[in-house]
């Protein structure tokens, strides 16, 4: 004898209908507009295949005993382009650089998007006397040993 109890019927039914809800709540919060007066797009990480250079004036093949030329690349690299750029008054690639809690130095374009910042990969020429601040960075004369840039506090940065 088959018996049907409505009960479990009406339970089941209840049962399907939240679950159906409840796997429509993520699909209908992503269509929404969201907040139209966002303060600024996300970062733009464009470090794949491009390289902020500093318009560094060519360094001389041979070098006379009173130049003394150090290589900053990597972490040493980007602390003296952040350095060199961190009150500048203008915005983009040549205007001011900020540096982020994760270690890495970014700029902000005229839209107010923030862009990665990667050093030259063949380094950047810094008289010796003017490197010796960075002697402890990793990339000093292409070091592979130093620290990096995380835990180096920034002034004025504004968040990412």
């Amino acid at each position: 004898m088959n018996t049907i109890y409505k009960e479990r019927k009406i339970v089941s039914r209840l049962f399907a209908v939240m679950l159906s809800a409840l796997l429509m709540v993520p699909l209908l919060s992503s269509c929404g507009g969201g907040s139209r007066n966002a303060s600024a797009p996300p970062p733009v990480d464009d470090t794949a295949g491009r390289t902020v250079s500093d318009n560094q004036p060519e360094a001389k093949k041979g070098l006379s005993t009173g130049q003394k030329v150090a290589i900053l690349a990597g972490a040493a690299g980007l602390y003296y382009l952040y350095n060199q750029h961190k009150n500048a008054s203008q915005e983009g690639a040549q205007g001011k650089y900020y540096l982020s809690k994760n270690g890495r130095v970014y700029y902000r374009d005229a839209e107010h998007r923030a862009h990665w910042v990667t050093p030259p990969s063949e380094g950047i020429r810094v008289p010796e006397s003017e490197a010796q601040k960075y002697r402890e960075f990793q990339g000093y004369n292409r070091s592979a040993t130093g620290r990096d840039l995380t835990g180096i506090t920034s002034s004025a940065a504004p968040a990412l």
